[in-house]
C-alpha cells in the first residue's frame, strides 16, 4: 500500500508563488496517474491537475496557465508549482495516485484514486 503525504502549504499574498510537494512511500514510476485535488471552504473537492506516467498533463480551467504539475520519479515525488496566486486558490490541497490505467487520469472523482493524502492548507490573502 503506497502512502502519499503533502507538504509546502502555507500563506501567500495574491500574485505570489507557492510550491507544493507530495512524497510517496513507494516508487511513483509505478503510478500511472498522479494528481492534485483541492477543497475550498464550503465547496466540494475539485480536480486541479493530473499527470500520467508518460508526462501527459491536464489542468482545471481555473488554474490553466498559472499552475504546473510535475513528477520526479527518482525522488518519488509529485509537485505543484502555483504562480499568480489568487484568493480563490485558498483551499486544502490533496495529492492522489493510481497505479492502474483502467480509468482515465483526468476527469475522475477523488474517491476513484486508491492513494490519497491528508492534505495541506494553502491560504492566499488579497
Amino acid at each position: 500500500q503506497v502512502q502519499v503525504e503533502e507538504s509546502g502549504g502555507g500563506s501567500a499574498q495574491a500574485g505570489g508563488f507557492m510550491r507544493l510537494a507530495c512524497t510517496a512511500s513507494g516508487p511513483i514510476y509505478e503510478q500511472y496517474c498522479m494528481g492534485w485535488f483541492r477543497q475550498a471552504p464550503g465547496k466540494g473537492r475539485e480536480e486541479v491537475a493530473t499527470i500520467t506516467m508518460y508526462g501527459t498533463t491536464s489542468y482545471a480551467d481555473s488554474v490553466k496557465g498559472r499552475f504546473i504539475v510535475a513528477r520526479d520519479n527518482p525522488k518519488n515525488s509529485l509537485y505543484l508549482s502555483m504562480n499568480s496566486l489568487r484568493a480563490e486558490d485558498t483551499a486544502v490541497y490533496y495529492c492522489t495516485g493510481d497505479s492502474s490505467n483502467t480509468l482515465p487520469c483526468n476527469g475522475r472523482s477523488w474517491e476513484s484514486f486508491p492513494y490519497r493524502g491528508q492534505g495541506t492548507q494553502v491560504t492566499v490573502s488579497s
